[in-house]
């Protein structure tokens, strides 16, 4: 038998490998989609370069993949067996992270379709949460089943949820935004329920992971595009933010945010806003929660509701631009007296980051522009924003490599993220047929669509776009310009790579899941 001090000898020198990083929930350990290790720099799934294994998959699927105890889980569509647009029953998978070996699969019904392969989310979009005893799956079509770590059913509860709900982990509760009002037959959200009673609002709630059972609903109402995280507030106080107001005329009212006490749900504030889109995620730091409205980055006390400081996003801010082939930076202002194609665009869309793409990272508060091919931040301590103009597309062969930049076209009828000669997302699945609901998830991953969230290993920020390309930032870099940028990865070939999923993390490796495989990318 070997002697305590051995062990604990063995403890300093090999931390990590005694107790790997996991990656249990949508939003990561902390709750904040990030990791202190790094992850891999430099990849290309198309050229087979630092892949550590790869898992054909059947059927299109979104959900980021979740890691504990050596597993990875992750749910997929049902395979169909023929060209499909509507999908309502999904697989859950586990598989062994190390190998990408299936350990188990098991069907978890649904009863409303969704739109497969949405741009915004489908019936598998939400992830998995594991607390090391159980995994619970959420089918957005209506069900949640929890298993126990060999595939046997624990609980199972018919309730209806989002795709775009980031079920976490609190005090063995598994909380999830659950939904009231079902999709059309067309797998579409219609606008007749705008004016509905509280009896039909979208709202948090809690379940017993040991058994399914209700602990609570939170009393506010909730939109279902929005992300919620778990917080810690300044007095230990565990809550999250919550949001109202988006497209398909939600019903939840006051439009704008509320803080929910994440023991009882509770509401402690209600901040009203008027015309807000509330399709983001919230975070807390400095004692106060962040926020974006229109073109104005909000910093609200985290309690007393009220907004304390405004930012600009279009007064004298920083752009890194791509012109003509080289590389400016200029400092600018856009109004209504200087109404530039920019200016005019943020206004008639009402709203300047794309939704579910912001992260807060430290001091800076990043997000991807709306209308341009943009990665923006908000400086937290000067109030400074930054734009750093990203290619739309990277294309891969053993010949060449290619990048496709923003072209401003002549009659735009879109925010206009178009390139010539940029490779449109097939969505084939892997045997071949077409799985999409939604004509826009063939696009480039820019504009009117639902990012994956980005996530953080150590200092670098990873921001998958949905055509499948990757690229890892420099979050702490002093200027956002192109030297921040510390690489261009691609989750597959140009056009056949569509994803939704964040990336997770895991003893230094990355995990990615495309409408064809999940990849496991070596460190």
């Amino acid at each position: 038998m070997k002697s305590s001090k051995w062990i604990i000898l063995q403890l300093f020198l090999f931390p990590l490998a005694l107790f790997p990083t996991e990656w249990p929930q949508a939003s990561g350990p902390a709750g904040d989609f990030s990791v202190q290790e790094d992850g891999p720099l430099e990849w290309s799934v198309s050229l087979g370069r630092n892949i550590a294994w790869r898992l054909t998959l059947p059927e299109t699927g979104q959900s980021t993949p979740v890691l504990s105890n050596g597993r990875v889980y992750f749910t997929t569509l049902k395979p169909v067996r023929e060209d499909s647009s509507l999908g309502k029953d999904v697989i859950a998978w586990c598989c062994d992270s190390e190998t990408g070996k299936v350990l188990w699969k098991r069907e978890i019904p649904g009863k409303f379709p969704l739109r497969l392969s949405g741009c915004f989310s489908d019936s598998s979009a939400p992830p998995a949460v594991c607390d090391g005893e159980r995994v619970v799956f959420l089918n957005a079509s209506g069900r949640i089943t929890c298993f126990d770590l060999k595939g046997k059913v624990l609980w199972s509860q018919p309730f209806l949820s989002v795709g775009r709900t980031l079920p976490f982990l609190h005090e063995g509760k598994y909380i999830y935004t659950r939904q009231i009002y079902p999709p059309e037959p067309n797998g579409n959200f219609p606008h007749k329920y705008a004016d509905s009673p509280k009896e039909k609002w979208t709202q948090l709630q809690a379940l017993d992971i040991r058994n399914g059972k209700v602990a609570w609903t939170s009393q506010c109402g909730v939109n279902m595009g929005m992300s919620t995280l778990p917080q810690k507030r300044k007095d230990g106080r565990m809550v999250a933010i919550v949001g109202r107001g988006g497209g398909h005329g939600p019903p939840e009212r006051p439009f704008g945010i509320s803080m929910v006490d994440l023991k009882d749900g509770k509401t402690l504030w209600t901040l009203p806003i008027d015309g807000f889109m509330a399709t983001m995620t919230y975070r807390l730091t400095g004692g106060q929660a962040h926020v974006f409205h229109a073109t104005e980055h909000l910093c609200v006390d985290e309690i007393s509701g009220k907004v304390v400081r405004r930012i600009s996003l279009l007064d004298k801010i920083s752009a890194c631009r791509m012109i003509k082939g080289e590389r400016i930076t200029s400092v600018e202002s856009h109004s209504s007296e200087n109404p530039s194609p920019f200016y005019k665009d943020l206004n008639k869309k009402k709203r300047a980051i794309t939704q579910g793409s912001n992260l807060l990272v430290g001091k800076y508060h990043y997000f991807r522009c709306y209308v341009r091919p943009w990665l923006g931040r908000v400086n937290l301590s000067s109030g400074r924003v930054e734009y750093l103009e990203l290619p739309l597309q990277v294309s891969r062969t053993k010949e060449q490599e290619e990048y496709k930049w923003f072209v401003m076209p002549e009659k735009k009828k879109d925010p206009g993220l178009t390139a010539q000669g940029i490779a449109p997302n097939d969505m084939l699945n892997s045997r071949g047929y077409k799985v999409v609901g939604d004509k826009r998830s063939h696009g480039s991953g820019w504009g009117h669509v639902a990012s994956p969230i980005p996530s953080v290993a150590g200092n670098r920020l990873y921001l998958p776009i949905m055509n499948g390309t990757v690229f890892v930032i420099d979050a702490q870099a002093d200027t956002l310009d192109e030297k921040a940028i510390l690489a261009v990865n691609d989750l597959g070939p140009a056009g056949g790579s569509f994803t939704r999923s964040s990336l997770s993390f895991s003893n230094g490796n990355a995990f990615a899941h495309t409408i064809k495989e999940l990849i496991c990318i070596r460190k």
